[in-house]
């Protein structure tokens, strides 16, 4: 029998737009009707999908609608979805933080949350305090935490601040205990909202280390709620897909979070770029083409095929050893490869510069293209966002081996050609 410990049956949160409270009163008095009578609550029936970018019909929506799953004892689970999905609002239900309009969770075992920077933490309180309020909070006795008090300070790093009021404490601090209180104190379910997003890449390291040995070696269940897809991939057992409150799929993590980035994207062979704000600039990438070796605009490339970019781009002054870089990276933003030009002078002008290899080789899938201009150690401009390179899994030629993306760092010079336009 499978040993699950967290189970979401048809959990479903609605919200009224713009008021505090549940409505009105005349909304309260048919709520009671109904209720009297045994009927259903009415303005269940009503409300708005949540969806930001349209305008709604109704003054109710619905943040959450029918979510179901089930976390075993010792499982990580990672949630993930875009602004507004309903991951924070699903967390704060399984935490009691709120209740569910509709819908039960039933669990085993203590739960212990870190949503917002200084959950459940008293401002005028000492460090040290807080501590000892969170664990009675968990339902730790004075003992339990003494055993531990020692390493939790420790693993938060703010020793010489543990008797100096919270309120004094800075974000990431206050996040670092915050963490170090929840995973130490060794509740059966600990709830991890993007709020470590706020403490430095060191922490963060410390924090994912903590949460594997938690699950690994204690046995205990994690649900992780981030937007950072390298952290989600390396921690999470599986992972599970809001969007617009909905339940979209539940998998293993890698085929989730591909679902997910491929529904993000909008894949093109065109990329156009606002130079609005590059008047001052010394250069700046104007446009982006992703071309087979005919010149025909491509949005796939099939593996083997012979492929190009070109960088279109202009230069606003006369400039010495100029260099145009191309780089390579998979979606969540783990660098394979760079290929450039050599520095070359340039005039005035509009130019652009072909990028191309006789057969690609790397593994299907979609990928980032990275855009750099330099003079030196000075970086003049840079583009890293939205531009998508397909790489279909159609085979063009048979090729004997096809890189594989997860391998590392490629640094490689592809065949380049810089022409001017006019």
């Amino acid at each position: 029998m499978k040993d699950i410990i967290l189970k979401a049956e048809n959990i479903s949160k609605q919200y009224r737009l713009g008021q505090v409270g549940t409505g009105t009163l005349s909304h309260d008095l048919n709520r009671w009707w109904h209720q009297l009578r045994g009927k259903e609550d009415p303005y269940l029936k009503i409300g708005d999908t949540n969806d930001r970018s349209t305008k709604g019909e109704s003054d109710y929506v619905w943040a959450l609608q029918d979510i179901n799953f089930e976390v075993k004892r010792g499982e990580v689970l990672g949630i993930i979805g875009k602004n507004g999905a309903g991951k924070s609002t699903l967390l704060k239900i399984l935490s009691k933080v709120t209740a569910p309009t509709t819908g039960s969770i039933k669990c085993r075992g203590r739960i212990a949350s870190l949503l917002e920077v200084g959950t459940g933490f008293n401002g005028e309180m000492t460090g040290r305090e807080n501590i000892f309020l969170n664990g009675a909070i968990l339902g730790m006795t004075k003992k339990e935490i003494d055993s531990k008090l020692d390493e939790i300070i420790e693993f938060s790093g703010c020793q010489r601040y543990i008797d100096t009021p919270v309120k004094r404490y800075s974000s990431g601090m206050t996040v670092r205990l915050a963490f170090a209180v929840a995973a130490f104190l060794e509740p059966e379910i600990l709830v991890i909202d993007e709020v470590l997003a706020v403490g430095d890449a060191e922490f963060q390291k410390k924090a994912i280390g903590k949460m594997q040995d938690i699950s690994k070696q204690g046995g205990r269940t994690v649900l992780f709620v981030s937007h950072n897809m390298a952290a989600i991939q390396k921690l999470c057992t599986k992972c599970i897909l809001l969007q617009n409150g909905k339940f979209i799929m539940e998998g293993k993590t890698e085929d989730v979070i591909n679902f997910y980035l491929s529904q993000s994207v909008l894949n093109d062979s065109e990329y156009v770029f606002n130079t609005k704000l590059s008047g001052s600039k010394l250069a700046y990438a104007t446009k982006l083409t992703i071309e087979d070796s005919y010149g025909n605009l491509m949005n796939e490339i099939p593996i083997g095929k012979p492929w190009r970019v070109k960088i279109h781009f202009t230069v606003s002054e006369k400039t010495k050893n100029l260099v145009i870089g191309l780089g390579m990276a998979d979606m969540i933003d783990t660098p394979i490869r760079t290929s450039w030009a050599m520095p070359t002078d340039y005039d005035p002008g509009n130019y652009f510069a072909s990028f191309t290899e006789e057969k690609i080789k790397f593994n299907s899938g979609q990928y980032k293209l990275i855009v750099g201009i330099s003079r030196g150690s000075e970086s003049i401009d840079y583009i890293d966002k939205d531009i998508v390179l397909t790489i279909s899994d159609v085979v063009y030629e048979q090729e004997e081996s096809i890189v594989n993306n997860k391998s590392g760092l490629i640094v490689d010079q592809m065949k380049t050609k810089i022409e001017q336009i006019y």
